[in-house]
Order: structure tokens, then C-alpha cells, then sequence
């Protein structure tokens, strides 16, 4: 507390404060000048002067009679609201965040998205499936710490394309920039990048991409790189990088490519040649590599009833590298048929979790119900047959991206609306077939299953986890009529009992042998009973 007695010291204390009013007019309600937390406001008393102690008499005489005395207290002050606005600002943000949706409806930019960032059920316990090791593409691992170590060959890349057309960094800058809007809105979410920043990684990233592309294809030495290059060369890296660049979350729009590759060769506006050369490039992560003669070849084609090879020029459907990869691994599959916003659905089609993605028995189970399996001749490792209780299926090749690549296109098949799910179907079919080490056994007997993992138990929990988040429509799926065959077979109880006496009995020579000797041993025993019970009965006159 602080006394005041004089009025000169009060005059000079009444303008400081009428200051400090006319200062603090200019901060917010709630808020101190000097501090965000709570304010403090000095309360002043005007007092008549109270008598003073005795000890204190004898200076009270000198004091001027016509003092006043001023009390100052300091004290925590309680905020006094102020006049409420009509709208506080709680609602102000909720209209905005309205308003926004609406733009989004408007735009209608939906339908242009593509690349998509993993869902939360499917990325559980496989975040090494889905988030790149070595190099990062577009803008969802953009700058990331571990992967900046990539960044240097990107420029390389940009500088060899530079001095090999002779161009101006300029020209490619420019061209992406008119892509801009539309290469963000095929982006998931908001890309936190500015437009400079956006371009500048669509040119770095998209000519990198091409480098990798033009020198699998054309040779790295043709593109002007040194054999030892640690990027730009088939060394042991080229695989891992292969395997990141098929991630979903690690695209760049195919149009982007386009763009960047047309400008190299001298034609802006030309199209395919990128997915062909992406198909080149990808090809080493193909899930089947089974030799077809031309014979063989051309016999398929004719039970297709049309050609199977698959022609990128031709098509350009395709809206990234990772989607050009599965329409060839569908190439003269099952038609396309776009999802749709409705369906019908009812409580039997509907699957809500993995009991009820049951398509069919596994494979042990299946041999005790009298099914036999056969390798199909054909590189298409979907097309899986069904007849006269064998059930054929292509050969398999599964090596350690196999679990990446499927679940990155699963996961794309999930997210994208235009895309069909013939890979979920195919998964989660032979899912169905494996659970257990024996399982993966038998078909790899029948050179159904080639790995290079280290067990059969591997393969086995490879498929397990593959499919374990997934929900899927069983009657969506194109092997649908085939389980249902399938499992028809397996509800006549003679094929079962014609399989059981063959896999116990008739297993191997030896088995055979053992059989026939019964067999006649039987045979012989009842003509002996036979005649025996004949001669008692009708002797011999």
C-alpha cells in the first residue's frame, strides 16, 4: 500500500495513470499489455487521513493540512466481460468451416482425387509396407529427415536432363506450373506447401522418375552416368527404390510425367510413353513369372478370345505409375465395372469383419473333400479355374516385396471409387487356402507356390496379415461362382468318401500292394466260407 500526501506527487501520479488508461484502451478484454495471462488491476482509495499513531505526532505536524491520502492496493482483477457481439466466436467458426465444405462440394474435387493417404485400419502393424525407405515422391513424405539423403541425385537428375536437350530450367517450371491446381487436387487432404514449393518438388521428383524409367530401358551409360553411379546404374539399390516408387502415398500424377517427358522429346502434348516405360521399370515386381511358349501363348489367347497383351498406348485410363501396374497384372481380365455411391446391400451380403470373408476351405480341407490341384500354363497369376473337381491356379512367385505391393494395392482398390477389386478378391481367396504351413506345402508340391522366403511358415502368415483388416463384399468378387462350385463339390459326401479311401489307402505303391493282397485275401476267404457252407448243405452224390 502506498500513501500519497501531497498534491503535486497526486497530480503527477493522476496523469501517469489517465496514460496508462489511454494505453491499455488499445488491448483486448482479458488481456494484459505486458502479459496473455490474468490481469492485474491497481484499485485506488481516496481516504480522509486517520490519526496517526502517537509515536508518529510529531512529524503529522509538518504535514500540510490540505493533503489528501491516496491508498493503492494491488490486488488480482476479475476480467469484466465486455458488451457480447451478435455472434461469438465459436459460431463465426463453425460458418466458416461450413463454408468451406461448401467450396468443396462446389469444386466437386472429389472426383479427381487419386492418390490417397493409407487408411488407419489397413497401415496398423505394416507402416513398413507403406512408408518409403529410400526416397520419397510427392508431397506426403516431402522433406522427411531420413529420406533427404535422396535429394542431391534428384538434382543430378534434373542436370543431366538440362545439358542433354539444351533447355532452360525455366520451361519445365513453367509447364508445371500450369498444372498446379490439378495436380493438388489429386492429393488427399491439404497440401501444406506453397505454390513455388509445389512446382519446385513436382519438376525435381517427376525428372528423377524419368531418369529411373529412360535408363532401365535404355541403358543408364546411353543417358550419360557412370557404371559406378550408386542411383542411376542396376545395382543392389535399384530394387528397394523400385519398391518405394510403387507405394500409394509415393505417386506423382501420370499427366505431371507426361508433361515433363513430352517437353524432353520436343512434343508437350504426348501421351503413353511413360506407362510403357513404367512397365518396364516395375516389371521385376510382378507376382508371376511363369515361361509361356508361343504355343502356349497363342492357345490362350484363343480360349480368352482376345489378345492378352496389354497396350499402354492405347489406354490412358491410368491416373498414376502404381495404377498403370495393376491394369497390366488385370490385362484381358474380368471387365471393369466402377463402383457406385448405392448399393443394395442386405444382411446377408453384407461382411463386417474376416469370419464372414469365408469364399472357401483351405487347402487340407479341401483334399479331404476330394479336390485335387493343378498349375495353370498362364501369366496371368488371377485367372484361377475350376472343373471336374480340380481346381487349377496359376503359378504364384512371392519374394520380400510381395506383402508391400499387395497391400499398396489393396489399399489403393479401397480407396479409389473408379477401381475395381479383383486383387482384394484374389487375396482374400487365397487367404481362404492358406492358413497353416501344410497348406503352403501342398502347393508348392504342385509348383502352385514358388518363395523365396525362409519357411512355408512365412508364406503362410504373409497371406494371414495380408487380409486381416480388409472388409470385403463376398459377392462383389469375380472368384465368387468359383468357391461357390467349389464348395457344391464338397458337400457330396461320395467325393469325400472316394478322397479319404484314396489318400489312406492308395497314397503309394506299397499302400496299393497292402490293398490288392487284402482285397484278394477277402475274395479267396469268402469262395473258401462259401464253398464250405455249399458242400455241408449239398453233398457231393
Amino acid at each position: 500500500m502506498v500513501a500519497v500526501f501531497n498534491k503535486d506527487l497526486l497530480s503527477w501520479y493522476l496523469i501517469t495513470l489517465k496514460l496508462n488508461e489511454t494505453v491499455g484502451a488499445g488491448v483486448p478484454d482479458g488481456q494484459n499489455p505486458a502479459t496473455s495471462g490474468a490481469s492485474t488491476s491497481r484499485s485506488i482509495e481516496f481516504t480522509e487521513p486517520q490519526p496517526p499513531p502517537q509515536q508518529q505526532l510529531q512529524e503529522e505536524k509538518h504535514q500540510p493540512s490540505d493533503s489528501l491520502q491516496v491508498v493503492i492496493k494491488d490486488e488480482t482483477a476479475r476480467v469484466e466481460e465486455g458488451p457480447k457481439s451478435p455472434e461469438s466466436d465459436w459460431v463465426i467458426s463453425i460458418r466458416q468451416k461450413l463454408d468451406h465444405a461448401y467450396q468443396d462440394d462446389s469444386a466437386n474435387t472429389w472426383s479427381k482425387l487419386c492418390i490417397y493417404r493409407i487408411p488407419q485400419y489397413l497401415r496398423e502393424g505394416n507402416d513398413k509396407c507403406f512408408l518409403p525407405q529410400i526416397v520419397s515422391l510427392g508431397p506426403y513424405h516431402h522433406n522427411k529427415r531420413r529420406l533427404r539423403n535422396m535429394d542431391p541425385h534428384k538434382w543430378r537428375a534434373v542436370s543431366h536432363i538440362l545439358q542433354r536437350t539444351n533447355h532452360d530450367i525455366k520451361l519445365y517450371l513453367d509447364a508445371v506450373k500450369e498444372l498446379e491446381e490439378r495436380a493438388r487436387a489429386c492429393y488427399e487432404g491439404q497440401i501444406c506447401l506453397s505454390s513455388d514449393e509445389f512446382v519446385e518438388m513436382m519438376v525435381l521428383d517427376g525428372c528423377f522418375i524419368l531418369e529411373l524409367f529412360r535408363g532401365v530401358a535404355e541403358g543408364f551409360s546411353q543417358l550419360g552416368y557412370s557404371r559406378s553411379d550408386p542411383i542411376f546404374s542396376m545395382r543392389g539399390s535399384m530394387h528397394s527404390i523400385q519398391r518405394d516408387m510403387i507405394m500409394l502415398e509415393n505417386q506423382i500424377p501420370l499427366f505431371v510425367l507426361d508433361r515433363l517427358f513430352g517437353i524432353q522429346v520436343g512434343q508437350p502434348d504426348l501421351k503413353g510413353i511413360v506407362s510403357k516405360l513404367a512397365l518396364r521399370f516395375f516389371d521385376p515386381l510382378t507376382p508371376t513369372d511363369e515361361p509361356l511358349s508361343k504355343s502356349d501363348r497363342h492357345k490362350l489367347e484363343i480360349s480368352m478370345g482376345h489378345t492378352s497383351a496389354f497396350d499402354p498406348l492405347a489406354d490412358f485410363g491410368g491416373v498414376h505409375c502404381l495404377d498403370v501396374f495393376r491394369r497390366s497384372l488385370l490385362r484381358s481380365g474380368p471387365q471393369p465395372t466402377p463402383k457406385v455411391w448405392v448399393k443394395k446391400w442386405s444382411n446377408s451380403h453384407r461382411v463386417a469383419d474376416k469370419r464372414r470373408q469365408q469364399l472357401i476351405h483351405c487347402v487340407t480341407e479341401l483334399r479331404e473333400a476330394g479336390i485335387n490341384f493343378k498349375k495353370r500354363k498362364t501369366d496371368r497369376f488371377w485367372d484361377v479355374k475350376f472343373k471336374d473337381g480340380v481346381l487349377k491356379i496359376p503359378r504364384l512367385l512371392i519374394h520380400d516385396g510381395t506383402m508391400s505391393l499387395f497391400l499398396n494395392l489393396i489399399a489403393f482398390e479401397q480407396c479409389h471409387l473408379d477401381s475395381t477389386n479383383y486383387i482384394t478378391s484374389y487375396v482374400i481367396f487365397m487367404d481362404n487356402l492358406i492358413n497353416s504351413p501344410e497348406d503352403v506345402s501342398i502347393l508348392h508340391h504342385y509348383g502352385i507356390i514358388e518363395h523365396w522366403l525362409g519357411s512355408d511358415a512365412e508364406v503362410a502368415d504373409l497371406f494371414n496379415r495380408l487380409c486381416q483388416e480388409v472388409v470385403f463384399d463376398i459377392s462383389d468378387s469375380y472368384l465368387s461362382p468359383l468357391s461357390g462350385q467349389v464348395n457344391r463339390y464338397c458337400d457330396h459326401r461320395w467325393n469325400t468318401w472316394r478322397a479319404t479311401l484314396c489318400h489312406k489307402y492308395f497314397n503309394n505303391p506299397w499302400a496299393v500292394i497292402s490293398v490288392v493282397a487284402a482285397v484278394v485275401l477277402l475274395v479267396l476267404t469268402f469262395a473258401q466260407t462259401f464253398y464250405g457252407v455249399y458242400g455241408y448243405y449239398r453233398p457231393p452224390s
